[in-house]
């Protein structure tokens, strides 16, 4: 069957060392648009390497996923960093690993709540985009230019990823 991972809360102190939580919570750091708009300012460390990258943003449409979820591959882009930004109020998993000697550690799963996305750094393996309920649209925030930027890693043995039931 694998082995089996327990789903967290995404919280930016734990997710901390694998790239930035993106959502509005807490005072906003401008009133902008004649006092009737907060902006939180400057979320994401973004990070591209190459002459001729730049940053880009493009929708994904993911197929939703169900739990437990079978982690058989994590992916990581040595070239720039990704953001992710859900286009619905609906939880997505962010799977991230620490590297272990170029392939990925044991994983963490993370579960969003609504209004939070996902910057990786660059170089952070994390699972494939993994909405839990349609539509599975994202706005996606990462680097366009040449060169190879995706790296698969491909378990052996796969991981479970499930909901820890509360009480």
């Amino acid at each position: 069957m694998g082995r089996v991972l327990q789903i967290q809360q995404l919280t930016r102190a734990a997710f901390a060392p694998f790239g930035d939580v993106l959502e509005a919570s807490g005072t906003a750091d401008k009133i902008i648009n004649q006092g009737l708009c907060g902006r939180f300012h400057d979320l994401a460390t973004l990070d591209f390497c190459g002459d001729t990258a730049r940053a880009g943003i493009s929708l994904f449409r993911s197929k939703a996923r169900t739990l437990p979820y079978r982690l058989e591959m994590m992916e990581r882009h040595p070239l720039g960093s990704q953001a992710f930004i859900a286009m619905s109020a609906e939880p997505f998993l962010s799977i991230v690993a620490a590297d272990e000697n170029g392939r990925p550690g044991t994983p963490l799963a993370f579960i969003t709540a609504p209004g939070q996305g996902v910057n990786y750094y660059r170089n952070i393996w994390h699972g494939v985009l993994t909405p839990l309920a349609e539509p599975g649209l994202f706005a996606v925030v990462d680097r366009i230019g040449e060169g190879e930027n995706l790296e698969e890693h491909w378990f052996k043995s796969p991981f479970l990823i499930e909901r820890t039931e509360p009480g």
